[in-house]
């Protein structure tokens, strides 16, 4: 399992106990994270395979998580169960969210430094084999470029929230019928007159 997926030992063991009945109601696992705080949170983000999840699924998902947990009982302190699709500006987890969101902008950060940094922002070139294909902007030193970097040099990876980006989500959700812009047409007023007494 990639780090992207779930980063810490914790993670990963709770990964390995919930993936399976995530996948089995027809979901992917994108993200899972055990975060600190008063009350720990146990984020868990996850989408079908063509990308969808809807409120209703999520509370299904958390359901069938929460019963599982329950009888599984890996986390030893209170927490807070929290489970959400990834958003539009997501991280990016697996090899093959860095080809579906090609041309789209992203911020990537690797574990080591390579080249004497860290940090990595562009425009997702696709991937080829392990690599992800990342075209870097001119700056005043050196033209317009794409690198590859490893995908297990990756220690994060996400979208970054563009208005092409959201026009482009949003277009899909239309054109997938996730959208009723009907919702949004203005409530039908009464012509002065026609009020009915």
């Amino acid at each position: 399992m990639s780090d992207l997926i779930a980063k810490t030992a914790i993670d990963r063991r709770l990964a390995e106990i919930v993936t399976p009945v995530i996948e089995s109601m027809g979901f992917e696992l994108v993200r899972l994270r055990l975060m600190s705080g008063k009350t720990r949170t146990l984020q868990i983000m996850a989408e079908r395979p063509d990308g969808r999840i809807e409120v209703d699924d999520c509370g299904e998902i958390s359901n069938a998580v929460s019963a599982l947990l329950d009888v599984e009982d890996p986390i030893e302190d209170n927490y807070t169960l929290e489970v959400s699709s990834p958003g539009i500006d997501r991280p990016l987890t697996r090899l093959k969210d860095f080809d579906i969101w090609e041309g789209y902008e992203v911020r990537l950060e690797t574990a080591e430094l390579i080249d004497g940094r860290k940090r990595f922002k562009g425009i997702l070139a696709g991937i080829e084999g392990n690599e992800v294909l990342i075209t870097l902007p001119a700056d005043g030193e050196a033209e317009e470029m794409t690198i590859g970097l490893d995908f297990d040099w990756l220690s994060d990876a996400k979208l970054i929230l563009t208005d092409e980006l959201i026009a482009d989500m949003l277009k899909a959700r239309k054109d997938a019928g996730q959208i009723d812009e009907t919702q949004f047409d203005d409530i039908e007023t009464e012509e002065p007159g026609e009020a009915e007494d």
